[in-house]
């Protein structure tokens, strides 16, 4: 029953998908700011997780025994991509800190219903044309320093989390060949795995497309510039259709508190996953 829902073809979806994920995301909203308790448990998947722009995770329970907490403001610039059946609405809207966050809300449609699997917002910077690896010798070291520290078993051989059907292994499998390309400077492996709306979105970091991605990459290669990449402390995977949704917590290992809370959003493309979007906070 459970490879039934998680297979099903993007081909069931209806017409005007984009229209019902909108309107639920904006009940959503609504019922978050009007503190209706048993509105918000209807649009939640049991699953469901909340990152603030902080990196603080909060699980379905908690989320909804602290609503008046984590209401945002109405959102604005909004737009909706179907991915399969997993949807992704993004956006701006004032954190119930005060705050001006991105906000990315996942959504998935199961027994013809939409639910939240996951909303993450970080806090993103200001563009800046000006940043380039080579003109950071601080940041170039401490970069060496961590590389000598993180030496990829996780996540380029391994990651704590158990896969339960093939097309989560070709996802991790698509995930690690990033990791690996990512390590080796390889910008032409890294970038087959980058769907062609790819965008990457980090705390104090403006929004970095696929091309801006791709030449970075070719910056630390010429400038041997070596990777930090952190190890994998925990990990969910949500395949439904041609769309999947993947969250995880990445730190230092045996440290009980993670740096970095990723959500991540693939889809099936000529019969290979590809990375959409990419969320990363900065846990505070």
């Amino acid at each position: 029953m459970l490879s039934a829902v998680f297979t099903r073809p993007q081909a069931q979806l209806g017409p005007g998908e984009d229209a019902s994920v909108l309107a639920v995301d904006a009940a959503l909203g609504d019922a978050m700011r009007s503190s209706d308790k048993s509105a918000v448990r209807r649009l939640l998947s049991l699953g469901f997780t909340y990152i603030d722009e902080n990196g603080t995770l909060r699980g379905r329970k908690d989320f909804l025994h602290g609503l008046p907490g984590v209401a945002p403001g109405a959102a604005t610039d909004v737009t909706v991509k179907v991915y399969g059946l997993v949807a992704v609405v993004t956006g701006k809207r004032k954190s119930a800190h005060g705050s001006d966050t991105f906000f990315l809300d996942i959504w998935a449609k199961n027994k013809r219903s939409w639910r939240a699997l996951a909303m993450q917002d970080v806090v993103l910077g200001a563009a800046d044309a000006q940043q380039v690896l080579a003109e950071a010798p601080a940041a170039s070291a401490l970069r060496k320093h961590l590389a000598k520290f993180f030496d990829c078993k996780n996540p380029c051989e391994t990651i704590p989390y158990r896969v339960r059907s093939p097309a989560e292994q070709d996802i991790v499998s698509a995930f690690q060949a990033i990791e690996k390309a990512t390590l080796d400077r390889d910008p032409n492996e890294y970038a087959r795995h980058l769907a062609s709306e790819f965008v990457h979105y980090e705390s104090d970091i403006a929004p970095v497309p696929r091309s801006e991605r791709i030449a970075r990459l070719e910056d630390a290669k010429e400038h041997s510039v070596p990777a930090d990449l952190a190890p994998i402390q925990s990990m969910r995977l949500w395949v439904y259709g041609d769309g999947a949704a993947m969250i995880s917590a990445d730190g230092v290992p045996n440290d009980a508190d993670p740096l970095l809370r990723i959500a991540r959003i693939w889809v099936k493309r000529d019969g290979r996953w590809q990375l959409a979007i990419s969320v990363e906070t900065d846990v505070k």
